[in-house]
């Protein structure tokens, strides 16, 4: 008989955020559930820009049509549930406010950072660079780990407890794979982006090709 033991507990998604230059993890978010689904959209680079447009016309350079300039652009949302009932290890005080903050904390800056950029202002910099965020990590599963930049968080709010702290909340993710078109030559986030992409290669040629005669092409093309 089965035990419940027996039964191998799945793994979880998450974001990891490291340190680019270090390479060390700074914070691993752990996702309190799975998603159930995941919505991908991978757009090719392709060389003939914009303008060809695939009208049939004159709309592009004839050499450029099976050409790509660099990585599909890739981007992932999802629906992500927290739940204080569901978790014993949340604070009572604060419900929920904890794990929200580290999220949104992913796509602001720091006191410490703004601070310093109005001191640079303030002491008559023209010029102030601007505020770099550490490396952000999307991982689901052995087999999609990549880096990512956080273009969309949405939270919905839908359980408070007598202190109107959060207790339930649906956040709805959108993230964009950065590739080595977004980040500088030797960047870890580009070698990472690398070894992605060389995994993707590797599951591709696992997969079992067709035949002509499926298609309805018994003589071949």
């Amino acid at each position: 008989m089965t035990r419940y033991a027996d039964i191998p507990k799945p793994i979880r998604s998450g974001l990891v955020v490291v340190d680019p230059e270090r390479g060390t993890p700074q914070r691993i978010i752990v996702l309190q559930f799975n998603p159930d689904t995941l919505e991908r959209s991978v757009a090719p680079q392709a060389a003939g820009g914009e303008g060809d447009s695939g009208g049939g016309g004159s709309g592009g350079d004839r050499n450029e049509a099976l050409r790509l300039k660099g990585p599909a652009q890739e981007t992932w949302k999802f629906t992500a549930e927290i739940d204080a009932t569901d978790q014993l290890d949340v604070a009572a005080p604060n419900g929920i406010h904890p794990q929200l903050a580290v999220l949104e904390m992913l796509v602001q800056p720091t006191t410490a950072q703004l601070r310093a950029a109005s001191h640079l202002s303030k002491k008559g910099t023209i010029e102030i660079s601007p505020i770099e965020t550490p490396l952000t990590l999307f991982t689901w599963g052995s087999k999609r780990v990549m880096p990512v930049r956080l273009t969309e968080l949405s939270v919905n709010e839908s359980a408070f407890d007598v202190n109107l702290n959060p207790i339930r909340a649906s956040l709805s993710v959108g993230m964009k794979v950065l590739t080595v078109s977004d980040l500088p030559a030797g960047h870890r986030g580009a070698e990472l982006y690398l070894a992605h992409l060389a995994q993707k290669e590797q599951l591709a040629r696992a997969a079992q090709g067709g035949s002509f005669a499926q298609l309805g092409l018994g003589r071949g093309i």
